[in-house]
């Protein structure tokens, strides 16, 4: 290749200024390599084959530079920058789950006698790090509620370092004021981190709000169909590449390449997808609040959603794909017993605990993704027997309302 031909190759990766998120999505990447490719290249490679001593040897003194695929990797690079460049922020690190995303945060900032104080919404796996994994190295967590921002003030310590949330929470969708929660953690010389995994940067960007970290389970919408597992911690190079990148490097909770190159195709559809989930699962919502069987719908898009202004206004306008609906019980018995039914009629929806699939699936988060907490725990996070979780995908939606509809219209007989 000659230097002209090189210079050309390179300069179409260097993107123009106020590109639109869609574009970002799609556009974003490496330089495509002499072959020309059109379409991210996938790298499955471990190593790295160095022209000499003395290159390898400057090489594996800077980071930036490919030697192991623990360390760099070309195709999981090409998804960092795209992560970053729709989340709006200086870079992006990407691991190999989104709960290895939220080890590698605890692990980058956090030390014996630090404090963070985290909503009481989040979801359960995130509860359990916190509280117990982290809680036997000296690292001690408040839980608080998820939308009261003088129960985040409170809990403030001289020691506190950390405050996370998600918005919205699995599976309630409650919503945090994001400015406001930021506003808190820096008046107390603290980050804010906020789990983005249910809006995705096409509905919401945290880090124009004021968030300092922004995690992802980029096993969700931005891989969007189900297929692979992925995480991301978004942020300033200051602490994505100086704090995060050795911790990475050393403890090597590292994306695989074949699955960066499959979340990096999904985001290429991921505003598109956000869009039509967000109107089927709004359709989803209205039908459930007409049904008599059920108690109380959970989407931020309804008005009857106790933070939905501020959702309307932090998520772009739209709720999400996700939603939660409280059948009716007597007892707690009873509303399980319910929920079950309601869930094993279904023919079309997925019996699963991920969400953001083009398939819809439903859950019974009580057992599942929120099992492993105690009744307490589950109690003080609002996670009732009879509460069923709709992750809506890409189905027609009549068919959607008439596969629960099978459940919901047999409940009194059973």
């Amino acid at each position: 290749m000659s230097e002209n031909e090189e210079a050309r190759r390179l300069a179409r990766a260097q993107l123009p200024e106020g590109l639109r998120p869609e574009t970002l999505a799609v556009r974003t990447a490496l330089a495509p390599s002499q072959h020309g490719e059109n379409s991210e290249a996938l790298f499955l490679t471990s190593a790295y084959v160095q022209p000499d001593a003395a290159t390898s040897a400057q090489r594996f003194s800077q980071s930036e530079d490919f030697t192991y695929s623990r360390t760099s990797n070309p195709t999981v690079r090409s998804l960092e920058a795209r992560l970053a460049a729709m989340e709006g922020t200086e870079a992006a690190i990407c691991t190999s789950s989104g709960m290895s995303a939220i080890l590698l945060l605890c692990m980058g900032l956090l030390k014996a006698g630090d404090h963070v104080i985290c909503s009481r919404s989040v979801f359960g796996s995130t509860i359990n790090l916190f509280a117990k994994e982290f809680g036997k190295f000296g690292v001690e967590t408040s839980f608080v509620s998820q939308t009261d921002l003088q129960e985040w003030r409170d809990a403030i310590r001289p020691t506190t370092r950390l405050l996370f949330a998600e918005t919205p929470t699995n599976p309630l969708t409650e919503v945090c004021d994001i400015q406001a929660l930021a506003d808190i953690a820096h008046a107390a010389g603290a980050l804010l981190v906020v789990d983005n995994t249910y809006s995705s940067p096409a509905l919401q960007q945290p880090a124009k709000m004021g968030a300092d970290v922004i995690m992802h389970s980029a096993t969700k919408y931005m891989d969007g169909q189900g297929r692979v597992m992925a995480g991301a911690l978004c942020g300033p190079n200051k602490l994505i590449k100086d704090v995060f990148g050795p911790v990475v490097r050393t403890a090597g909770m590292v994306l695989s390449p074949f699955n960066a190159w499959v979340v990096l195709k999904g985001l290429e559809t991921l505003g598109l997808r956000m869009k039509a989930q967000s109107e089927q699962a709004l359709a989803v919502a209205r039908w459930l609040e007409t049904r008599p069987e059920v108690a109380r719908v959970y989407y931020p898009s309804l008005p009857s959603h106790p933070q939905h202004e501020l959702a309307m206004r932090q998520q772009s306008g739209q709720g999400g794909a996700v939603l939660s609906f409280e059948l009716k019980g007597d007892t707690p018995e009873a509303a399980r017993a319910a929920a079950f039914h309601v869930i094993d009629s279904t023919r079309v929806l997925s019996i699963a605990t991920n969400l953001g699939d083009t398939k819809s699936i439903i859950t019974h988060p009580a057992t599942t993704s929120h099992g492993r907490l105690s009744e307490a725990q589950r109690q003080a996070a609002g996670i009732g027997q009879g509460l069923i979780r709709l992750s809506v995908g890409l189905e027609h939606v009549d068919d959607i309302t008439d596969d629960l509809l099978r459940g919901l219209s047999t409940l009194n007989h059973e």
